[in-house]
């Protein structure tokens, strides 16, 4: 049976989790967020140290509930992956070979089973590079920074503007220049700035570019 893998790519608080599941949802599609598996795993780095990483296979397992929990070995961490010290330190740990070929392996292992749409930073490129429908999302840091400021402030974190925006342009830099599955638009993705689109606005562009596939025009 076939299926339909679609990837949405793009830089730091552009909105691909957003609006990921909720093309998801829409379509019926399986959401995977790559972002929180590295999250997950930068999260046990900081409580156990960077050496596991060398046995990354013996000490990591990762799995998504159904309302997209974050399960790190058994325990659901989708709140504790989204705090301060490793939203500073998930762009590093990204960048590990060896974190990037044992989550790179997971992912396509669940894209094999059934309709999925992936979100990520390599997700075009790397992870799926014959998805069937590739999104490139971007955004202008300013405009990035302020809907990360709206996130955090939702969960009780204390940044400022200037702060996340800093931020924002350091993760660019770092996503965008490492030696392994740097971020960047795949040749055959659309590009879609969100910088002046609503939510539902990108969700509807996504959606019709799944129907034009799924009915042989893309």
């Amino acid at each position: 049976m076939t299926h339909t893998r679609i990837a949405i790519d793009g830089p730091a608080a552009a909105g691909k989790s957003t609006i990921a599941k909720r093309v998801a949802a829409k379509l019926g599609y399986l959401y995977i967020d790559t972002g929180a598996m590295y999250r997950a795993v930068t999260l046990y780095t900081l409580e156990n140290g960077e050496e596991i990483i060398d046995e990354i296979e013996d000490h990591i397992h990762i799995t998504f509930g159904v309302n997209n929990e974050v399960y790190l070995n058994d325990q659901d961490v989708s709140e504790a992956i989204r705090s301060q010290e490793v939203t500073k330190n998930v762009s590093y740990i990204a960048s590990l070979e060896k974190v990037r070929t044992y989550l790179v392996d997971m992912q396509r292992k669940i894209s094999e089973a059934s309709n999925v749409v992936m979100d990520g930073r390599d997700v075009g490129t790397t992870v799926l590079p014959n998805a069937e429908v590739k999104i490139f999302m971007k955004a202008d840091p300013e405009v990035r920074a302020k809907r990360r400021l709206l996130e955090e402030q939702a969960r009780g974190n204390n940044y400022t503007l200037e702060e996340l925006t800093k931020d924002i342009v350091r993760r660019d830099h770092i996503d965008s220049t490492r030696e392994i599955s740097p971020l960047v638009q795949a040749h055959d993705a659309i590009l879609l700035d969100t910088s002046h689109l609503s939510i539902e606005e990108v969700e509807d562009k996504i959606i019709r570019l799944v129907m034009k596939h799924l009915e042989g025009d893309l």
